[in-house]
C-alpha cells in the first residue's frame, strides 16, 4: 500500500522489481523508475502535463511505419542516440569514429558491383566516392562489406518518395576487393530536414529548433574478425555542421568532396566532367 510521501511509491515500485530474474533488466528498470520519479518530483509534473506526454508518446508510436521510425527520430533529436553511441564506442587511435544509425536504414541495400552508380534518378552534382577498408594496424581487409545509403540530390530518401524514387535509390551493398578497396558513383549529398510532419516536428517547433542535417553519406563497414562501425561522412563546408538536428557531427568525419575537372579521370570513373571526388578510409578495430 502506498503512503502519502512522494518517495514511498518510488520505493514500493523498486521493491516490486526485486523478483526480476534478469539482473541487467532489474538494474535498468530500477534506474529508470528512480530517475523518472525524481524528474516528476523535481519538476512538480502536473496531471495535464503527464497526459500530454502520454499523448505525445502515443502519437510517436502511431507515426511509425515499416519505412519510418519516429521513435528513432525522437531519440536522435533529444541527443539520446548520440549519447548511447558515444558511451558504447570502443576504438583505438586511428579507427573510424562511429555515429548514429539514423531513421532511414529501413530497407536492405541492394548488392552492387564496385564502381556502380547508386544515384538512379540523377539531378545532383556527380560524385565518385572511393576508399579502403583497413584494420587499425593498416592491413587491408579484402572482402569487407560496405553498406551505403544517402538522400537524393533534393534531400529525400527513397522510402520517403516511393512514387518518385525507385526502391534502393541511394543505397548499395559493396564488397571490397582484394586490397580492401571500394568505389561507387553517386551525387553529392545536400543538407536536408528530417521529417517534421509528425510528433518530432511538433517538438522541434515548440522548442524553436530547426530540423536540418548537414550533407552526409551513411556507412556501415564490417569485416571478419573486426567490430563493425556505423558512421557518416559529412561534406566539408556544408551548412548545419555546427547545428546538426541530431547532434551527430564529429570533426574527424568531415571530408572534402574535391572538385575535379579532368576529362580523362571522368572517363575512367564513368561520370560527367566536372565532378567531385571523396576519398577516405574506413578503419576497423579488431574484435
Amino acid at each position: 500500500m502506498t503512503g502519502d510521501a512522494p518517495d514511498t511509491v518510488t520505493d514500493e515500485v523498486v521493491a516490486s522489481l526485486r523478483g526480476t530474474d534478469d539482473p541487467r533488466l532489474r538494474e535498468l528498470l530500477t534506474g529508470l523508475v528512480r530517475h523518472l520519479h525524481a524528474f516528476a518530483r523535481e519538476s512538480r509534473l502536473t496531471q495535464e502535463e503527464w497526459e500530454r506526454a502520454v499523448g505525445f508518446l502515443t502519437a510517436t508510436g502511431q507515426a511509425c511505419t515499416q519505412t519510418r521510425q519516429e521513435f528513432i527520430m525522437l531519440s536522435d533529436v533529444l541527443g539520446l542516440s548520440m549519447l548511447v553511441e558515444t558511451i558504447n564506442e570502443r576504438h583505438g587511435p586511428g579507427a573510424t569514429e562511429s555515429t548514429v544509425l539514423g531513421p532511414f536504414h529501413m530497407t536492405e541495400s541492394p548488392v552492387r558491383a564496385l564502381g556502380a552508380n547508386i544515384d538512379l534518378v540523377g539531378g545532383g552534382e556527380p560524385c565518385v566516392v572511393s576508399g579502403r577498408v583497413l584494420s587499425r594496424d593498416g592491413a587491408p581487409l579484402p572482402g569487407a562489406v560496405v553498406d551505403v545509403w544517402q538522400a537524393d540530390g533534393n534531400g529525400f530518401y527513397d522510402v520517403q518518395q516511393p512514387d518518385v524514387q525507385p526502391p534502393g535509390n541511394g543505397r548499395g551493398l559493396f564488397t571490397a576487393d582484394g586490397e580492401g578497396r571500394f568505389r561507387f558513383r553517386t551525387c553529392v549529398p545536400s543538407p536536408y530536414p528530417i521529417p517534421t510532419d509528425g510528433p518530432v516536428g511538433t517538438l522541434l517547433r515548440a522548442t524553436g529548433r530547426h530540423p536540418y542535417r548537414p550533407a552526409h553519406i551513411h556507412f556501415i563497414a564490417s569485416a571478419d574478425g573486426h567490430t563493425p562501425v556505423t558512421t557518416h561522412i559529412f561534406v566539408a563546408g556544408s551548412d548545419y555542421l555546427d547545428s546538426d538536428a541530431v547532434f551527430a557531427v564529429k570533426p574527424g568525419l568531415v571530408n572534402d568532396f574535391a572538385p575535379i575537372d579532368d576529362p580523362s579521370a571522368a572517363r575512367e570513373f564513368g561520370v560527367p566532367n566536372p565532378f567531385r571526388h571523396a576519398r577516405f578510409d574506413l578503419v576497423l578495430e579488431r574484435s
